[in-house]
């Protein structure tokens, strides 16, 4: 059931939220699920989300904070907008058949406010609610939004961060240093993909169908470059970023400091094509 699909589930979130996973079984018998957390807070003392099943061919997704959550929820509440933000924007690209709620909230502008937040989801209508691509597809597509989500609130960043300058090029400009994270930030990657896919932007190639297994290397470009921009303004990932293959994400940054444009990449292309 769903608890044998527990290290599944646990290393799929893993990579989409850059944050420790743990994953332990709740309740008993046939009706048993999984309650899902950060590895570093324990039930009582951070967001859980649980999985369950929910009628006969339904998956149920709760999540909550514990009774000793107060420290986190404060952090929380520190977060700056950026990524509010990118939180908001994780959360809303769950979409399609599955009923999302945030009782009291609008699901625009939620906020983790105290303890009573929640969100719950339902998933209906899986024909093998048990198996284990339906497992992996609401795991996929609401658990690892709703944990990112958390995750960038609460700051995790389990990625190496390389410092190339921390002086910022202009006063009050974001420092190279921030810009890096931003890039490496797994769950902007993840927010870009479930937007826009993981087709090249520039030329169409979708590794994932061309290598199989081995082809999740869509990587994440920024179309303007955020130290290079004159006027502060808030960053969004859903408009900022777009996919491209290695090849193209490459090409792009052969000219620098003002990266080629994606038209400008597909002029070359048409040029050499002739």
């Amino acid at each position: 059931m769903i608890v044998e699909k527990r290290e599944i589930i646990r290393r799929e979130l893993e990579l989409g939220t850059g944050a420790s996973i743990r994953a332990v079984a709740s309740r008993g018998g046939l009706r048993s699920g999984l309650k899902i957390g950060f590895g570093d807070l324990d039930d009582r003392h951070g967001p859980v989300a649980e999985l369950v099943p929910y009628g006969l061919k339904g998956h149920l997704v709760k999540l909550s904070f514990g009774s000793f959550s107060r420290d986190v929820i404060e952090q929380i509440k520190k977060a700056d907008q950026e990524d509010v933000q990118l939180a908001r924007a994780l959360v809303a690209s769950i979409g399609g058949d599955v009923e999302v709620d945030i009782p009291g909230q609008n699901m625009a502008s939620w906020e983790v406010l105290d303890g009573s937040f929640r969100i719950t989801a339902k998933v209906r209508g899986l024909d093998s609610p048990h198996d284990d691509s339906a497992i992996v597809a609401t795991c996929r597509n609401v658990i690892v939004p709703m944990m990112a989500a958390m995750a960038e609130l609460i700051g995790y960043d389990l990625l190496a961060e390389e410092v190339l300058d921390a002086t910022p090029a202009f006063e009050g400009a974001v420092s190279r240093s921030v810009v890096n994270r931003r890039e490496r930030n797994p769950r902007n990657r993840l927010l870009c993909i479930r937007i826009h896919g993981e087709k090249c932007f520039a030329c169409g190639l979708e590794p994932r169908r061309f290598y199989a297994d081995a082809g999740s290397i869509i990587e994440v470009h920024h179309l303007e470059p955020l130290s290079l921009q004159e006027r502060i303004r808030l960053y969004d990932p859903r408009l900022d970023l777009v996919p491209l293959c290695p090849n193209c994400h490459r090409a792009v940054h052969t000219r620098s400091p003002v990266p080629l444009s994606i038209e400008e990449l597909k002029g070359f292309m048409n040029v050499a094509v002739d």
